[in-house]
């Protein structure tokens, strides 16, 4: 059993942790607007915008951890780049920087002597040098040829010491970098996906035409088939349903194993499908998220869904497929 006096001493820990953090955040959004880190951060966003090559992404300690996190988050939303430990490079991993390369240092201090090589490496080549600091006036800082001067915050540790609104600061940044990547270069939701072809977050973004039957798997007859015939049809596939086509190969209706139960006791199986097929059945286009059919199958009450092209029948989708994925 926890006790009361000593969960209650956590909670106001935390609580002051993130005050202090959020504070920080707070004097990070003030100065966009009353420091000239606004202008740097738009010179930034353009330098990374036009690089012609990767964003090398260094620091090391704490900020390096930040730094290979700013590095994955470019890369996840298409913005090439790639984290190069200081501490390698001076060992030969100088070479991993091409001339078309924009670098990014990020150093709380400023006074980082492990960035000293990849620095040099940058004036000797002139390649584009963008650092983020709470220093601007330190040798790092007065190198670069943009400066994203930070604002000096306080750290939550009790100390002053451990790096925690400092990183916190530096995480923002590098996310608000991305995103205002992302818009330059309008980077879709399909285009995250072509990044993220795996795990539940691949499986969200997989759209209809990738998971749907198509051709000999796809239930189909004319308008001018029977009950019979439909009947048949929707047996031999594993979707409990047929879709209904005109001569043009639209869709105007579907059969289900709930219409054919309706019907089956007091009609001739002869009659014409288009007496009992369901009209306007649910359809999605082949490029609908599959999250969002799923979402779309739930609203309507229907476990299947007809895919169609300008009104063209193309393909189907079942519910189970979908769960399948790992979206469910």
């Amino acid at each position: 059993m926890i006790n009361d006096t000593i969960a209650s001493d956590h909670m106001v820990s935390a609580l002051k942790t993130l005050e202090i953090e959020i504070g920080g955040l707070e004097d990070l959004k003030s100065a966009f607007k009353q420091t000239g880190l606004g202008d740097a951060f738009e010179q930034a966003v353009n330098a990374f915008a036009s690089a012609k090559g990767r964003i090398i992404v260094t620091g090391i300690g704490k900020s390096g951890h930040i730094a290979r996190k700013i590095a994955a988050t470019f890369c996840s939303t298409g913005t090439s780049a790639l984290y190069l430990h200081p501490g390698e490079a001076s060992h030969g991993d100088l070479g991993a920087i091409s001339r078309d390369d924009v670098v990014f240092a990020i150093t709380w201090s400023g006074t980082t002597r492990e960035l000293g090589d990849i620095v040099n490496y940058c004036s000797m080549y002139r390649l584009p040098l963008i650092v983020a600091t709470a220093n601007g006036s330190s040798w790092v800082g007065e190198a670069a040829d943009i400066c994203l001067t930070l604002p000096v915050v306080r750290e939550a540790c009790p100390n002053e010491l451990a790096p925690t609104s400092s990183t916190t600061m530096q995480l923002v940044l590098g996310d608000a970098l991305a995103v205002a990547l992302i818009e330059a270069r309008g980077f879709s939701s399909h285009s995250f996906g072509l990044f993220h072809p795996g795990g539940r977050l691949g499986a969200q973004l997989t759209t209809l035409e990738k998971v749907m039957g198509t051709d000999e798997a796809l239930p189909r007859v004319t308008l001018d088939a029977t009950l019979r015939s439909a009947t048949i049809e929707m047996s031999r596939k594993r979707y409990g349903c047929t879709a209904v086509i005109d001569a043009d190969e639209k869709l105007v209706g579907a059969f289900t194993d709930g219409d054919l139960r309706r019907c089956i006791a007091i009609h001739d199986l002869d009659d014409p499908i288009g007496s009992h097929m369901s009209p306007r059945p649910v359809t999605a286009e082949p490029s609908m998220p599959a999250a969002q059919a799923l979402t779309l199958m739930n609203d309507n009450a229907v476990s299947v869904l007809f895919v169609t092209d300008s009104e063209k029948l193309v393909g189907i989708v079942h519910m189970h497929d979908l769960v399948r994925l790992g979206i469910g």
